[in-house]
């Protein structure tokens, strides 16, 4: 018997001790992709279009390639995040856990791709 008041057995991470985690992951990389997906718009945007070395020249400045990397990076993590939760709402046993597997791997593979991309024509 566990000598705990209600408040302090209501106090922590909830009963899977990782879904408060969770939820404050995919709320604060929703907040962030709320600022970063404008920001890419209207710096990825003006270069739709135009020819490739402009294009290289222009993500070759330091807040474009930024602001590009950002949203990748962050973009890729909240789909890991909500990918996940999907799969384990709807897929059961053994596929559960090789889904989550290939999703995760998939959504860092991405992220890393696109990022090295950036980092490449920036640098």
């Amino acid at each position: 018997m566990a000598f705990l008041t209600d408040r302090k057995r209501a106090i922590g991470l909830g009963s899977a001790k990782e879904g408060t985690e969770h939820f404050w992951s995919m709320t604060v990389s929703s907040v962030a992709l709320l600022i970063l997906v404008p920001l890419f718009v209207f710096t990825f945007g003006p270069m739709l279009g135009e020819p490739h070395a402009d294009v290289v020249a222009y993500f070759a400045r330091p807040f474009p390639a930024l602001v590009a990397g950002l949203t990748i990076a962050v973009g890729f993590m909240h789909f890991k995040n909500g990918v996940q939760v999907l799969i384990e709402d709807y897929v059961h046993g053994l596929a559960r856990k090789v889904a989550i597997i290939a999703m995760i791997c998939l959504s860092y593979a991405a992220a890393a791709t696109g990022v090295f991309a950036i980092a490449r024509i920036a640098l």
